[in-house]
């Protein structure tokens, strides 16, 4: 007895969604920058996070230094007495006895303020370059967890999937083996992996949780507050890749690191030339009164004093030979960052010309393969002309299919974050809580003990583009 005689069968246990209308379709929709709620998420904590509050303090101490260093130093002034012996005050009585009142004023040579102002501006820049990468990097870790918690989402919506299928299959299962055509193992198995994918939702929503706690986190909110996204992984459109100069140029325009080398190498020129104005002497200019009673008249005085820069010739030179080598230090950096900067965009743009390459394999073929795959086994198991195990492994090559294609998804996006972010490391992408294909119904035959859900942890791009297979 048969209990379906046409292709409807298939239809019937693949639903909608999993006959490639989530996952197959070309997608649409804004790019992942351009998230609204992303956006909202990535405000929150450029405004909340004490980091850049810490940060944008130390900018404004920085610029606070430049103006002290333009003022000129405080004035002294001299209250004194001069008197003939120590029988009594003479002032008034001896000729040579008065009160004295001297002001001074001291003025660097010309230039010395400009430069030592140019300094302290200098450091307001460096602290800005800080800033810059502060923000960058507090964008780059929201849009990475926001990812996350996407592929975790959609992981989710992928195990539902499976709890839909595994539910029918049980059902013909059962009915074949009511009319003597399956054996009753076959019934028992698809309940038994029913039962498995209620733990690995458990570890999942339980993974989802700790995403959604750890954005929260990222932008300064309550660590409960529920994170809602209206998107998936499959809505996000592939990124064009861009040509390698001008991706190179814009990160050599945008990277806070180069910027703070160049600061840095400015600084030691700058500072060569304070040293070679230091061996001019300041000036300091004096007056004052010396008043007296009785017949003798008030008198007064003026003059010029400066500084004899005998002993500070040879520390001045030392000064400038050592801020020569800070220079040269700091343009070497300068140069060993372009040229990392450099690697790394070919890195990222390689990994990620061939990540998309793959994604487009996944939507155009690859999945729709897969899925026909599982109907054309549903139909032979239904007509027994393969066994239950074969369902299985049908299963098990599209969770692994779907899985490695969310993967490679994220992966994409993980490397345009990174670009975005102008970082120095080398790309890689970060997994979620990915079910596994050791660990997916049917694949507990041959693959005891293994893990219902795949911790995150690390995988170059090249890596996550696809699944990782294992015999069934």
């Amino acid at each position: 007895m048969r209990l379906l005689g046409s292709v409807a069968f298939a239809a019937l246990l693949l639903p909608a969604s999993v006959r490639g209308e989530d996952y197959g379709r070309t997608p649409a929709g804004p790019a992942l920058s351009d998230d609204s709620l992303l956006l909202g998420l990535v405000k929150d904590a450029v405004e909340n996070r004490p980091e850049v509050g810490q940060v944008r303090a130390q900018i404004a101490a920085e610029r606070e230094r430049a103006p002290q260093s333009h003022v000129l130093p405080d004035p002294t002034l001299s209250l004194g007495i001069q008197n003939d012996g120590f029988g009594g005050i003479q002032i008034g009585k001896m000729e040579s006895s008065w009160l004295y009142v001297v002001a001074a004023q001291t003025f660097p040579w010309p230039g010395k303020r400009g430069m030592r102002g140019d300094l302290a501006g200098l450091e307001a820049q460096i602290a800005e370059a800080d800033l810059r990468r502060t923000l960058l990097t507090v964008a780059a870790d929201v849009e990475r967890a926001y990812l996350d918690l996407l592929l975790v989402s959609d992981q989710l919506g992928l195990l539902g999937k499976l709890e839909s299928l595994w539910k029918q299959s049980e059902e013909v299962a059962l009915a074949r083996y009511q009319v003597g055509e399956a054996a009753q193992s076959d019934v028992l198995r698809a309940q038994l992996e029913r039962n498995r994918l209620k733990q690995r939702r458990w570890a999942i929503e339980s993974e989802a949780r700790r995403k959604g706690a750890a954005l929260n986190r990222l932008c300064g909110r309550p660590l409960d507050v529920a994170i809602t996204a209206n998107r998936t992984l499959a809505d996000l459109p592939d990124p064009i890749v861009p040509n390698f100069e001008q991706a190179r140029v814009w990160s050599e325009a945008e990277s806070p690191e180069l910027r703070k080398a160049q600061l840095v190498g400015q600084q030691a020129d700058r500072r060569v030339d304070l040293a070679r104005k230091e061996r001019w002497p300041d000036l300091t200019v004096s007056a004052g009164v010396m008043p007296r009673w009785g017949n003798f008249g008030t008198m007064w005085q003026a003059g010029v004093a400066f500084n004899v820069p005998v002993w500070s010739l040879d520390k001045q030179s030392h000064v400038m030979a050592e801020n020569h080598a800070r220079g040269l230090a700091a343009r070497g950096g300068a140069e060993a960052l372009r040229q990392l900067l450099a690697l790394r965009v070919r890195e990222r743009l390689e990994a990620l010309g061939a990540l998309v390459e793959a994604n487009r394999l996944y939507r155009s073929g690859l999945l729709v393969q897969s899925e026909t795959t599982v109907s054309s086994t549903l139909l032979q198991y239904q007509v027994g002309r393969v066994s239950f195990a074969s369902v299985m492994e049908a299963l098990s090559g599209y969770l692994s299919d779907v899985n490695g294609f969310l993967d490679s998804i994220a992966a994409v996006h993980r490397i345009t974050i990174a670009q975005r972010e102008v970082s120095l490391d080398a790309p890689v992408g970060t997994g979620g809580a990915a079910i596994t294909t050791a660990s997916i119904p049917g694949a507990g035959a041959t693959s005891a003990g293994s893990s219902s859900v795949r911790s995150s942890g690390q995988q170059t791009g090249a890596d996550s583009a696809g699944p990782s297979m294992s015999r069934m």
